[in-house]
This record gives structure tokens, sequence and C-alpha cells, in this order.
């Protein structure tokens, strides 16, 4: 009787043992799954040290731009999905701002892993990289308003069209031009310019006829453009139809890419961004604002003088000039030495350094050290190597070719009977050279290398390519956002005539400083 009794309470409570496993189990599913959503999506190759690394040319509302006078405030459609995939992988963003003809190079060296810069998706381009693209967008041809649309492309016959250097739009006006001249016409002339407001300011100043552009940024700039631009045409080229973001070749890093771009568009993100900066089809065909502009906004231009961003800019331009140079003499004394000394290979070797930097151009020279370094030279990718510091080495390398003439000049311009009558007095070579020689080249070398330095303060300008936020860089960066070309074009102009004067002014001090005295101060002394 016991053990039928124990064996219904066991029958009676069986369901109640197999309902709490299957409570149990589902809570250890449930846990599990939630675990599984809140992981991370597996990482692209070119995220490193938990960072994911963009490179874009901020120049190209509403794609990317600085918004404000803050330059590292880094705004628009790229930059949006940046942070959305930086968020998606659950990594740190970091992007670096440079030249649009910088961006490709970068790339390849490695500086980033990926471009967002409002790049069109192309074939020509899909060759060494790999594309994702995200946006839609169409290639416009645009000139001043009232201008007649076009029929077709061939209407361009014989007009100039200005477009950005470093973009696919003169390669593929190019093609055009041949099919003009294959159809007896006379083909469009090409004029192409570093930015993209320098190519909309040809056209406003009617220096260009009409200019390639996207309706993208475009409909974004209608206020900024106070409707004095249109579009006359839509060429219909099926290539450009979509912003790309560009990766390394790496087909499961593609994939991985556009499975996080496909999942953004899916939540709704892409489309928020979208709408945030009005690029869908409404805002697009929206009419644009249409009042007059002021000639010239005395609050911009003063706003532009007294800005954090331009003095940053200034004192980056500075400090850039002076340490090179400082540099450059340093290099360039103890090879001055040797090519006024007697033949050797130490010599030759020399006088080949000279020829090759004084032969090579500035900005050939520079983006050869930032992008062409890293692929011979791993370590050059790390971060410790900056855009400052490989500016530093290339503009003291190329300027100390400069320098190592103004030198050797100097020195040879002192009578060798100088250090002759040094040694009759017991002097040591070093002694010589210390109290005899160099007191009298410095004189000599002096006018010559402020020149060099003021030469070298301008040039420092193409440091712009590679990031380096100097003066002009800044300029151009608030052009772009802007279009006010005048106001801070001219509070540059201050900037750099302020430096420049300045250091004319202490070339002139100087030489009356150390100038030789002349007949009449020496018969002055004598009587």
């Amino acid at each position: 009787m016991t053990s039928v009794m124990a064996r219904l309470r066991c029958l009676c409570a069986a369901p109640f043992v197999v309902a709490t496993l299957v409570i149990v189990l589902a809570a250890v599913l449930a846990d599990s799954c939630m675990a599984r959503a809140d992981m991370p999506p597996p990482l692209p190759g070119f995220i490193h040290d938990g960072t994911l690394r963009v490179c874009t040319n901020p120049t190209l509302p509403p794609m990317t731009f600085i918004n404000g006078t803050d330059m590292k405030a880094v705004d628009g459609i790229d930059m949006d999905i940046a942070h959305a995939l930086a968020a998606y992988w659950h990594v740190t963003l970091d992007v670096t701002t440079m030249d649009f003809t910088g961006l490709f190079p970068s790339l390849a060296a490695g500086h980033c892993g990926l471009v967002a810069s409002g790049l069109v998706r192309l074939p020509q381009r899909e060759r060494n990289f790999d594309a994702v693209a995200y946006q839609d967008t169409a290639l416009v041809i645009v000139a001043r308003a009232g201008t007649q649309s076009l029929g077709s492309m061939a209407d361009l016959s014989g007009r100039k069209v200005a477009v950005q250097a470093g973009t696919s739009y003169s390669t593929r006006l190019t093609q055009e031009n041949a099919a003009l001249v294959a159809a007896g016409h006379a083909p469009m002339i090409i004029a192409q310019y570093p930015t993209e407001e320098q190519v909309v300011q040809q056209v406003l100043i009617g220096r260009a006829f009409a200019l390639a552009s996207q309706d993208v940024e475009l409909a974004y700039r209608r206020e900024q453009l106070h409707g004095r631009l249109g579009v006359i045409f839509t060429p219909p080229y099926p290539e450009y139809r979509n912003f790309a973001l560009y990766i390394r070749k790496d087909t499961p890093d593609r994939a991985l890419l556009e499975h996080a771009i496909a999942t953004l568009r899916d939540n709704g993100q892409m489309a928020a961004i979208a709408q945030k900066w009005a690029i869908t089809p409404e805002a697009t065909q929206a009419p644009g604002a249409h009042a007059p502009a002021p000639a010239f906004r005395w609050g911009t231009f003063f706003g532009a003088l007294t800005s954090a961003a331009f003095l940053r800019g200034a004192f980056i331009t500075l400090a850039v000039a002076v340490v090179s140079h400082l540099t450059a003499i340093v290099i360039s004394i103890p090879m001055a030495l040797v090519l006024n000394g007697r033949d050797s290979m130490l010599r030759a070797g020399i006088k080949a350094y000279v020829a090759l930097f004084r032969g090579a151009p500035t900005l050939l020279q520079l983006l050869f050290i930032w992008n062409a370094l890293p692929q011979f030279l791993p370590f050059f990718r790390e971060a410790w190597f900056t855009p400052f510091l490989a500016t530093w080495l290339a503009l003291s390398i190329n300027e100390s070719a400069y320098q190592v003439e103004i030198n050797r000049a100097a020195l040879s311009a002192i009578d060798p009977g100088q250090a002759v009558a040094g040694h009759a007095l017991g002097l040591s070579r070093g002694q010589v050279y210390r109290h005899v020689i160099f007191p009298q080249a410095l004189r000599i070398a002096l006018p010559p290398t402020i020149n060099a330095f003021i030469s070298l303060l301008k040039t420092t300008s193409l440091a712009s390519v590679i990031s380096v936020q100097e003066l002009l860089a800044v300029t151009q960066i608030q052009v772009a956002r802007t279009f006010e070309f005048t106001e801070y074009y001219a509070a540059a102009l201050v900037y750099y005539l302020a430096m420049v004067f300045f250091f004319l002014l202490v070339q002139k001090r100087v030489e009356r400083r150390f100038a030789w005295a002349g007949h009449d101060t020496a018969g002055a002394h004598a009587a």
C-alpha cells in the first residue's frame, strides 16, 4: 500500500517537474538569444585597435563639411553614416580631413580604413578599391540662372566647363569630347580647379560657362547660392547614380560593410539621415531661395579675423615654417662645408641630393613621404607618423637643398686668406670657423636665408593635401561651407601679409645690425 501511494505521488508530481524544466529551459534559451542580440557583429579587417578610421575631404556639403568655425566639427551625411557604423560595430570613430587628391593614396597607404567623402561609385575606382553604395545621386550640368537648358551634351561644344581636379568628371567629359570631335564638333574646354567652391566661383564670375556637380550638393546649396545657379542638363550617365564608401580590396570586408549599410537602411537610420539633411526627393526638387547676396559681409570678415580657427591655422603655418627651416639650416651647414671641400664620394652624393630635391616639386615630395613611404616601410603607418611630422620632414629636406647653396655661396665668399691668417695665429680649424669664417659668412647668408623662410612660409599651404589644418586649408574649408569667397580670402590675406611683413621688418633690422661698415662709416671712425 505504501509503495502504491508513493508511486501515485510521483505521478502527480511529474507534471510539475516537467513544467519546471520547460520554464528553466525557456529562460536559458531566452538569455542565450538576448546575449547573442547584444553581441556586436563581426568586425571588418579595416578596423584596428577598436577604431574606425575615416578619411574625408570636408568641402562638399551636405555630404561632408566643417559645420561652423570649429575645424574639428566635421559634419554631414557621410559623417552621420560613419558615426552610425561605429555605433553598429561598437568601436570609436577617428575622422581625418585632407585634400581630395589625398583620399585614395591615404586609403592605399593604410592611413585610414574607409573613405567617406561624397564619392560616386565608378567602375574605374573599383579596379583598385571596393565600393559600397549608400545614397542615390545624379550628375548635373549647372550654369548661371537664366541660362537656357541644354538638349544634350553636344550643346556644350566649344564652351568652357569647370570641374574639380581629382574627380572623375574630367575623365567623363573627356570621353564626351572624343564623341564631339568624332562628330565634327569643337570639344568642350575642360578647366580643372582644386576645390568645389573654386569651380562654382568660376561660373559665378563668368569665367566658365558651366560646371559639373552632383544634384544633392546643388540642392543643399540653394540658400547659399541665392538662386544664382541652376541645373541646365542632367546627362543620362548610368555610372553616376550612387554615392559610395570605399575600402581597400577585400571581399569579406566588403560583405560586412554591405551588411552594415543594409542594417542601417532597414532600421530607418539611413532615412532619418536623409531627412535631416533635406536630400529627400521632395526637398531636392523644392525651389531655391532668390534673396540677393550682399556685396561684402563685414561681419564674416571680422569674425574670421578673430576666430579661433584662423588663429590656430596661422599658428600651425608659422610653426611648420619655423621648425622646417631651422631643421634645414642644421642639415645644410655640414653639407655646405663638404661641398666647399675636396672632391670625394661624399661630395658627389651631396651634389646628387641637392639636384634631386631641388628638381622635384615640393608637393610631389610631400605626397611621396606621406603616401608612398608606408607602402615600402610599414612602420610609417603607425600613429606616431602624423601629418605634421610628415610635413616637417618633407619641407625640411626640400628646404635644405636650397639652404645648402645659400650657405655654400656664403662660405665661398670669404677670402681664403682669412683661414690662413687664423692658422698663423695658432687657432685650430674649429676655432677658425667659429671665430673667423662663420661670423663673416653669417652676414652674407642672412638676407637670402630670410627670403627663403618667407617663401617657405607660403609653401606650407601644400600641407593641406595631407590634412594639416594650416591657414589656407582653414580658409578653403570655411569658403566651402558658406560660399563667402571674398570675406574669407581677405581674412587669410591679412594674416599672410601680417606674417610676411613682420619677417621683412626683421630682415631689415638684421641686415642693418650685421651690415658691413661702409666708406662713410669708416671715415667717420677714422676722424
